[in-house]
């Protein structure tokens, strides 16, 4: 993977990392083990901000918050496959 090959978010994300590293970027060797500990943590992250299973609770609007949550834990769990090489388990849930 070269940082040429990723999408605005993903570069984003790596870019943001290297910004806190010694130097302000990262040595092409270790990009792709750097990029797969991001990837662990974004999963990490999505975990617990809104698990797998999430389910609303309420009325028509949280339902509305619940779809808007998966949306953004879709998002965040792509941007880790993209950094880490991995497939989705479900390709359309991340466009």
């Amino acid at each position: 993977m070269t940082m040429a090959d990723l999408s605005p978010a993903a570069q984003a994300v790596l870019d943001a990392v290297a910004s806190q590293l010694e130097g302000g970027w990262i040595s092409p060797e270790f990009i792709p083990y750097e990029a797969r500990k991001i990837a662990a943590t974004l999963r990490a992250a999505a975990d617990q901000v809104v698990p797998e299973n999430a389910e609303a609770v309420g009325d028509k609007h949280d339902d509305a918050r619940a779809d808007q949550w998966m949306r953004i834990r879709y998002k965040l769990l792509a941007i880790a496959a993209e950094l880490d090489g991995t497939i989705p388990t479900n390709q359309e849930d991340y466009d």
